[in-house]
């Protein structure tokens, strides 16, 4: 209560000093600014040029010493401090910037370099201009914005204070920069595909749904944009890629946000071997380009992005991790049985009951027991072909060409040989339209004209995709999905 009304005085005062400057037929909000240099470009400057320069920016701190006043200005690209004395201005200059000016302001500061006695390079400020009057102040830098909450939902003041903050966000545009360029190097084209589909499909999740009304027919919000990258594949564009947000209508923690971005590629005559050799690169280029290391830190561990990364199969995973050696599972009821005693004590045990397959019992005990365990990047390969049902089968028509990468115990890609087999894909279809109608939601669904498509003619591929925030999260140390989106999903704020 009392933090609240000590802003609520501020802003009054504030109000008041906005008034003065309107009283004076000053704009307090004019339309642009005269700057000619940024702050980040004054170190090339010498002080013995005597060079007239004007900067712009931010207000982030103000000292007043009698006649004088130091104050810090920054802007995009960093802080510099000016200084303005009453002696070297014209009249009512430098009181006007004493009466009207806070912490927060937008200020335009024209002059020349110095250097004062502590040796800190300043600009002499000859004239300034107000650009912008904040109305409300900042929240203190170690006190004022503590609450992760109201970090994310303001996330401008948090971006203001939290100088980590901002840096992983350039860092994040960097890390797509850096795909898109590993791309570029193996000839992908970069295309855009529909956001509203009439049928979801390319992943397994429940849809966030809406209404067209002209159209008269629901579409859905994508899950994935696989399903329309491989039609560009069947219309000849033989390498194609998408970084896009896709929505996902699931739980949020700290590994899933409902909006987020993907990067999603497709490219023919490939399999998942060329793929894995790939999604591989697209890490380690990454973490070259952005952070000049491979080696990345997350508290007390250090994750090591360096090719060749750790390879098995989900069967010698789940064998060497977990100790479930599922070489035996052959039939639903012994794979039952012998997961129940792998699980015993666990959480989620009850959860085998659901499954109706022993692909998807091996997927669930290795999705329990395993994932957890593989901090250091790895790639596990050859899923069962029932949670599979766009990827190609193996030799053991058990299995597919399906890989995932895993770190620091969270999946970070999904990945496979392309079914490209129109009456296998239908039959797979109808084996998820099963479990649909046994009230599993998150089953794929059935998209006949993406099996008319396939009838035409697919070339074999690989496709390939990373969740960018996970990514982005792995590279610069972040431990929660929110600290890696601009705006992450929160629940609407009442008090609004």
């Amino acid at each position: 209560m009392g933090t609240t009304l000590q802003h609520q005085d501020e802003t009054k005062i504030r109000l008041e000093r906005l008034a003065v400057l309107q009283k004076k037929g000053i704009n307090p909000y004019p339309s642009k600014s005269s700057r000619n240099f940024l702050i980040g470009e004054l170190g090339k400057i010498k002080e013995s040029s005597k060079k007239k320069i004007t900067i712009a920016g931010r207000i982030r701190s103000i000292r007043g010493h009698g006649g004088s006043t130091f104050a810090h200005l920054e802007d995009g690209t960093g802080q510099f401090q000016v200084y303005l004395k009453q002696d070297k201005l014209k009249k009512g200059v430098y009181e006007l910037f004493t009466e009207t000016v806070d912490v927060a302001d937008f200020i335009e500061a024209t002059g020349t370099i110095f250097k004062t006695k502590r040796g800190e390079n300043t600009v002499l400020v000859s004239a300034w201009e107000m650009l912008s009057k904040a109305l409300r102040p900042l929240p203190e830098k170690w006190h004022g914005l503590q609450d992760i909450e109201a970090r994310f939902r303001k996330r401008y003041l948090d971006l203001i204070v939290n100088e980590d903050v901002r840096s992983r966000m350039l860092q994040r545009s960097e890390i797509i920069e850096s795909i898109r360029a590993t791309m570029k190097k193996y000839d992908f084209l970069e295309v855009e595909t529909p956001t509203l589909q009439p049928v979801y499909g390319g992943g397994f999740a429940r849809p966030f749904k809406t209404r067209h009304n002209t159209l008269d027919a629901d579409f859905y919000l994508r899950i994935s944009d696989e399903m329309y990258l491989k039609r560009l594949l069947i219309g000849g564009i033989e390498r194609v890629y998408e970084i896009t947000k896709v929505f996902r209508n699931e739980g949020i923690d700290r590994d899933h946000n409902p909006e987020f971005t993907m990067f999603e590629a497709q490219a023919a005559y490939q399999d998942y071997n060329w793929g894995m050799d790939v999604f591989e690169e697209i890490f380690e280029s990454a973490s070259r380009s952005v952070l000049g290391t491979t080696k990345i830190k997350h508290g007390e561990i250090t994750i090591e992005t360096k090719r060749p990364w750790k390879r098995m199969t989900m069967t010698e995973a789940l064998k060497t991790v977990a100790t479930v050696d599922v070489s035996g599972w052959k039939t639903l009821s012994s794979a039952k049985k012998e997961a129940a005693r792998a699980m015993k004590g666990h959480p989620h045990e009850s959860e085998l009951t659901v499954f109706g397959t022993v692909g998807e019992v091996m997927a669930f005990v290795f999705e329990e027991l395993v994932e957890e365990k593989l901090i250091q990047p790895t790639i596990i390969y050859d899923y069962p072909v029932e949670v599979s049902p766009l990827a190609k089968k193996c030799k053991d028509p058990r299995f597919t060409e399906r890989f995932e990468g895993f770190a620091l115990g969270s999946e970070i890609g999904n990945n496979y040989s392309e079914l490209n087999d129109p009456i296998d894909l239908a039959q797979r279809f109808v084996a998820e339209k099963k479990k649909s109608d046994a009230g599993f939601e998150e089953a794929h669904q059935t998209d006949m004209d993406y099996v008319e498509a396939i009838e035409h003619g697919m070339p074999p591929a690989c496709g390939f995709g990373i969740g960018v925030d996970r990514m982005v999260m792995l590279l610069t140390g972040a431990s929660n999905i929110k600290e890696v989106i601009l705006f992450p999903t929160l629940r609407p704020n009442k008090k609004n």
